[in-house]
């Protein structure tokens, strides 16, 4: 494993975490999308279905589990157990607009005609554009918590990680994933406004704010 992917999948655990952990301290989902959340919970559920058939090594184990299981606590902490602070008001972005045409790609651009397979190339698809729930909610209500930029800044990292692992790889060991890597350039530019913003104001201890 290279130090991308490492530092990548560190990344993401650590967005993970501190977004529970901002649900959980605050007893509150304010500000969060439940909707971006629920796709990210189909995103490892069908990327991870190989749990089931495979088994590569106690780490990639460990992690794909983490991911779904805290993916569900999320869910559910937003759903059910904080559910009356959620802003179901805000966070209105049609989910459907985005579920149908990426299946229908999976269906068309994947590796094996095959449901793991494509499956896991819906996953791709998904993850790469499953947080812009969260930035239409954030675009409508004018602002974000700073614990929430937090969160969508590792998120981003996470993600802008994983090109330069294509890239090692790609430069070390001949791999080349061109689904992998154009998902993820899709899903890294999506967050470019966004990682302006953290620097050039949530760093400087200033409040994230974007025109409602």
């Amino acid at each position: 494993m290279n130090i991308f992917r490492l530092t990548g999948d560190l990344s993401h655990l650590a967005a993970i975490i501190i977004l529970l952990l901002k649900i959980w301290k605050t007893r509150s989902c304010a500000g969060i999308s439940g909707k971006s959340q629920v796709l990210f919970a189909l995103v490892f559920t069908t990327r991870y279905l190989d749990l089931l058939t495979s088994f590569i090594s106690f780490y990639n184990t460990t992690m794909k589990v983490i991911y779904i299981g805290c993916a569900y606590a999320t869910v559910y902490l937003i759903y059910v157990k904080f559910k009356a602070t959620y802003d179901g008001n805000h966070d209105t972005f049609r989910v459907e607009f985005l579920v149908v045409p990426v299946g229908g790609l999976a269906f068309l651009v994947n590796h094996d005609f095959s449901p793991l397979e494509i499956l896991w190339t819906f996953s791709i698809y998904l993850e790469s554009v499953a947080i812009l729930p969260q930035l239409f909610m954030i675009s409508k209500t004018g602002e974000a918590e700073t614990i929430t930029t937090h969160y969508l800044f590792f998120l981003g990292l996470y993600r802008a990680l994983y090109l330069f692992n294509w890239i090692w790889r790609f430069y070390f060991e001949g791999f080349f994933d061109m689904i992998a890597i154009v998902a993820g350039v899709v899903q890294t530019i999506l967050y470019c406004d966004f990682f302006y913003l953290y620097v050039t104001k949530v760093l400087k201890g200033k409040k994230l704010s974007l025109p409602a």
